[in-house]
């Protein structure tokens, strides 16, 4: 448990600094004369780089057993990259920063996720991940705050935020040195690693599938907040939702999580996809600033129910030696499905409008709880809670 303390505050410190300056993106590249269909490329490159990335970290800390390094490497390298946005003045400085911070992410992201795993136990898995999803969240709308405080409180310029925000992510970074490398677990000694994934549970690939399908409904956040600017969201306000949003999570991301061991993960996991393509309809729908508010509380609800979920579903069907390599595929997955859904977004919106692209993917999103539905409820031999 000592390590998995220590990695919820990493993540905590880290997506503290990481939503000083989030939330602010999409309103400087639109400033600065950049399109929704240029956004959605960034976002949409910047997270595929990552996703292959998380799969070869993912399968390296499984090989090596030394998650610790690979997790400073990364979370070291998304430090340094901050570097680049302080001086950013286009949309290209900001996209070599989005880059470099994915980059980071993708490095650390596999290995976070077998430690928070070892860490936690077999029977804890949903737990484990609320735990990590709740400090994460719980930085990411302190961090919010922090720069709504200092941009319309404060006075400063987000130069000013881009640079305060080196200060959480370096302290994050320091704690990882405190954590251990578990000892005594068997190392993989398959030869083959194409063998491996043709020898996983049969379940397990077609749930990755309709998790790829539903992740292209699930483009960037980015949009989002450029739709709560289209209806005529200042940018202040604009701030104060992704606060109302990341609180939302972070309650409710441990009671979820714990709740997903005790009586299954298929009823959250199909709730929360419903939940999201009806969230994504209303945004579509909404010409009036007043119900933006719920739909952001409720999108946090959707990230609640679903992130920690996915996660533990995954750890269940994972064999021990392999955790590291099957968590980084799922992270794989869901990151190169980010591109075409950040850049059809784009598209969509470019040229048929912004409520089109969010009927799009609203719709996208009810498909897949339809199929995650039946792949969740067919029988299996595992023990997991499943059902």
């Amino acid at each position: 448990m000592r390590n998995l303390k220590i990695v919820a505050m990493v993540s905590f410190f880290t997506d503290l600094g990481t939503y000083m300056v989030y939330p602010l993106v999409p309103l400087f590249l639109v400033s600065v004369g950049t399109t929704p269909l240029i956004i959605g490329v960034i976002e949409g490159v910047a997270e595929s780089i990552t996703s292959i990335l998380k799969f070869v970290t993912g399968y390296f800390s499984d090989r090596m057993k030394n998650r610790k390094r690979l997790a400073i490497y990364g979370y070291g390298f998304s430090a340094v990259g901050r570097l680049l946005l302080i001086f950013s003045q286009s949309w290209v400085g900001v996209s070599l920063w989005r880059i470099a911070d994915r980059v980071g992410k993708g490095i650390r992201t596999a290995p976070r996720d077998a430690l928070i795993i070892e860490a936690g136990g077999k029977e804890n898995h949903g737990r484990s991940f609320g735990i990590q999803q709740t400090m994460d969240m719980l930085g990411s709308a302190i961090g919010v705050a922090v720069a709504f405080g200092l941009i319309f409180i404060g006075g400063k310029q987000y130069s000013t935020v881009f640079l305060y925000s080196i200060i959480p992510v370096l302290i994050g970074f320091l704690l990882l040195f405190f954590i251990k490398d578990p000892k005594g677990i068997t190392l993989s000694h398959t030869k083959s690693f194409r063998l491996n994934l043709r020898g996983l549970d049969k379940q397990l690939k077609q749930l990755l599938l309709v998790i790829l399908l539903f992740t292209i409904a699930n483009s960037s956040n980015q949009f989002l907040i450029l739709r709560a600017s289209d209806i005529g969201i200042t940018t202040d306000k604009i701030l104060l939702l992704y606060l109302v949003y990341h609180l939302s999570t972070s309650i409710l991301s441990y009671p979820i999580g714990f709740l997903s061991d005790k009586i299954g993960r298929k009823n959250l996991l199909v709730g929360g996809y419903i939940l999201y393509g009806f969230i994504y309809l209303a945004f579509a729908m909404i010409h009036s600033a007043r119900w933006i508010w719920l739909l952001f509380a409720l999108y946090g609800i959707y990230t609640g129910m679903t992130k920690g979920v996915e996660k533990a579903l995954v750890a269940d069907c994972a064999p021990s030696h392999l955790k590291g390599t099957l968590m980084g595929l799922y992270a794989m997955i869901t990151g190169i499905g980010l591109l075409p859904a950040s850049v059809l977004t784009g598209f969509i919106w470019d040229h048929f409008g912004a409520a089109s692209s969010f009927y799009f993917n609203g719709a996208l999103a009810l498909v897949s709880a339809g199929f995650i539905y039946l792949v969740l409820s067919r029988k299996t031999e595992r023990t997991a809670p499943v059902n």
